[in-house]
């Protein structure tokens, strides 16, 4: 009885403030509690068994901006929301601790891009999608093959995933090997920049992109009746045209999830020439079905991608590629949820039509953790085997084996919260020819996030990262064009380690955003290629070698209203990275960059102009040329109509408006194949409830 009277039941109803009708669809979070669920078909939501006590609870619907109160939790408390369009949109994240949380109160830097974010995005490949937030660059090989660096790392030190799970992709190993996305599918994506090992493993040590769409199992809430979205984009200089649709049933407790979309591009033409051969076409479908109760929920989920993106050359080389997933997950409200991922993955490299190498890759993983109210405890498991045939096949097939277990523990201060956390993980390789390796390590965290002001708060954090050597680190012996590289591996390299102190200020507020940034990271055995001065078949021969090495950097970003309908945009990152011993700067590290623009509303529209600003990239490393700066030009508009069932989103973006010819430094083929020139992009998404 004495339990039952601490209890409460917290309800209340979401509106749209333009029109004063309930709100489909929307989510509400008790932060401090874990808590989410949907509002109905009225607008309403309720939480019932919350512990009497104060908290921050948060309305939040995608594309609009978010509401967020403070209420004292007694026997019965109503609240209610009414969310419209703004600038600011108060940003959730459950990539940076596996929680639902705002980005103000993470431990990490995270970076959120929303549905009304997403609609510009007119891509095929996830590094053209993630470009120029802070801290975030592309690495590529052509517009189709291109990867998120994240301050400055790349391949196997930063995580990419899907719905929480590894994507399974073999875009980490080669230059030429890209992430496939199609943005109009995504509810989401968030950007956890920095060491986020403690949660996901070694291949995070530089961070983790996690993809969401909507059979995320992040889902705990079932619907009834309809809902889905119709997407469609089109654009000049390299003739993209696409559409995306999907839809979710909710019947009871029942909910099922269908998905398809599918992008198309031409050649591009920089502000000079045309770049032959640099076309590319995606198509994804995906079919989840779920079961949600009171105390717990179960989904299962198949999702497919197919497409080719080709590889501006002389030649006509492409890359056909195929990647199936299946998953199960589960989990009881608020205490345990686990994942069974597997995923397929095969690219062939044709040339003229024929193919000479194919890629497999193959893997299973297995997470489990457990939730109490401060912390969290788990394991997770992975089996993989990869195999290359062809004349790039230079490793032997390989088996890899890991596991892991850690903990993350939150303390709630008078003045303050404290997180830290470990993880314990094995990695074992296992080749068909070669010696077999195992390594195992230690990654530790412990941050602090200290409120500072009514929406101002300063956060620090130590970082301890292990990261095993990745298979072709260990193993290769051969050409390998992706990298422009004739590569050997070492067998006897040892795990990298890396200590790093991230100190961040941030403040969030209907009228300003801003967050500042600064880090510095010390890894000792830092991996890395280091050319011999001896060509071989045609490359520059490179011995991965073992180094320590260190990365510093800021990187910076503020919204803030000059006026009601005038909005100032800013952004600024920087990185140095080099080896520690003799001061050479580490290729394809990103030049100093800096954004400024303004957000000129007006009722539903918005029109942004903004102008890019790159350095010369002059600190090289041995084999790379130095890239002179630019500065390039870009307008979007949107209008946002947003109604009781409907979301209309339509959008322009004219990018490179000034036509300017640039190179993106940490391109691989940059000497022969500068970046996109002008072009005019359209989107028109709707999406219904």
């Amino acid at each position: 009885m004495l339990l039952l009277a601490l209890l409460g039941i917290v309800d209340g109803t979401v509106l749209l403030e333009s029109t004063q009708k309930p709100l489909h669809h929307a989510t509400v979070v008790i932060p401090a509690l874990q808590r989410i669920t949907e509002t109905d078909d009225n607008g309403k939501f309720q939480f019932k068994d919350v512990p009497q006590g104060r908290y921050d609870i948060i309305a939040h619907a995608s594309g609009l901006t978010d509401s967020r109160k403070t209420i004292d939790v007694k026997d019965h408390t109503t609240v209610d929301f009414a969310v419209k369009l703004m600038v600011i949109r108060q940003e959730i994240t459950v990539t940076a601790s596996g929680r639902a949380e705002t980005t103000l109160e993470a431990m990490n830097s995270v970076a959120t891009l929303d549905t009304l974010d997403l609609a510009s995005k007119n891509a095929t490949s996830l590094g053209d999608v993630l470009d120029g937030q802070p801290g975030v660059h592309k690495r590529s090989f052509g517009p189709g093959s291109t990867r998120p660096v994240l301050r400055g790392f790349d391949g196997d030190r930063v995580l990419v995933m899907q719905d929480g799970v590894r994507t399974g992709t073999v875009s980490s190993m080669s230059g030429d090997h890209g992430e496939p996305v199609d943005p109009q599918s995504l509810e989401r994506i968030e950007i956890v920049r920095g060491p986020a090992t403690l949660l996901y493993g070694s291949n995070a040590i530089g961070g983790v992109v996690n993809m969401i769409t909507d059979h995320h199992q992040g889902q705990t809430a079932s619907h009834d009746g309809l809902h889905g979205y119709i997407s469609t984009n089109a654009g000049s200089n390299n003739g993209m045209h696409g559409a995306s649709a999907g839809v979710s049933v909710g019947i009871g407790p029942w909910v099922g999830r269908l998905s398809t979309g599918g992008t198309r591009t031409s050649d591009y033409d920089t502000a000079r020439e045309r770049i032959l051969n640099s076309a590319s076409r995606a198509l994804s479908g995906s079919a989840s079905l779920s079961r949600y109760a009171d105390k717990g929920w179960f989904t299962m989920g198949y999702n497919t991608q197919r497409g080719q993106y080709e590889v501006p050359s002389d030649e006509a080389i492409a890359l056909p590629y195929t990647r199936q997933n299946v998953r199960i997950g589960g989990g009881l409200r608020d205490k345990l949820d686990f994942s069974i991922n597997h995923s397929n993955w095969r690219h062939d490299e044709t040339h003229d039509g024929e193919a000479e190498n194919e890629f497999h890759n193959s893997q299973t993983d297995l997470r489990l953790v457990a939730h109490q109210r401060r912390r969290s405890f788990g394991a997770w498991a992975l089996h993989r085997d990869y195999k290359a045939i062809g004349e790039e096949a230079i490793t032997p097939p390989v088996s890899q084996n890991s596991f892991a277990v850690f903990g993350v523990e939150t303390m709630k201060l008078e003045r303050a919260r404290l997180q830290f956390g470990g993880r314990v993980e094995n990695t074992r390789y296992g080749p068909e020819e070669g010696r077999k390796r195992g390594f195992t390590g230690f990654s530790g965290s412990a941050g602090i996030n200290v409120p500072l002001w009514n929406g101002g708060a300063f956060v620090s954090s130590f970082n301890h990262s292990f990261r095993a050597p990745a298979l072709e680190e260990l193993y290769a012996n051969g050409p390998h064009p992706g990298n422009l590289t004739y590569e050997v591996g070492d067998v006897n390299l040892k795990a990298e380690r890396a200590n790093g102190v991230d100190i961040a200020l941030r403040h969030t507020s209907p009228r300003m955003r801003a967050e500042a940034t600064g880090f510095y990271y010390n890894l000792k055995q830092f991996v890395f290629l280091a050319p011999t001065g001896h060509i071989e078949d045609g490359f520059v021969e490179a011995e991965y070698k073992q180094a320590a090495a260190r990365y510093t950097g800021f990187e910076g970003r503020v919204q803030s209203m000059l006026h009601q309908n005038v909005w100032l945009q800013l952004a600024f990152d920087a990185v140095d990275a080099q080896l520690t011993l003799n001061k050479t700067s580490l290729p394809r590290i990103p030049p100093i960059r800096g954004r400024t623009g303004i957000d000129v509303r007006w009722k539903a529209l918005s029109i942004n102009p903004e102008l890019v600003l790159a350095n010369r990239q002059s600190n090289i490393f041995q084999t790379e040329t130095p890239t002179a700066g630019y500065a390039t030009a870009n307008v979007k508009a949107t209008y946002t109509l947003a109604r009781q069932h409907t979301l209309h989103l339509f959008s322009v973006n004219w990018f490179n408006a000034n036509n300017r010819f640039y190179r993106n430094h940490l391109s691989f083929i940059k000497d022969t194949a500068a970046e996109i020139g002008r072009g005019v992009a359209f989107n028109y998404t709707v999406r219904f409830y």
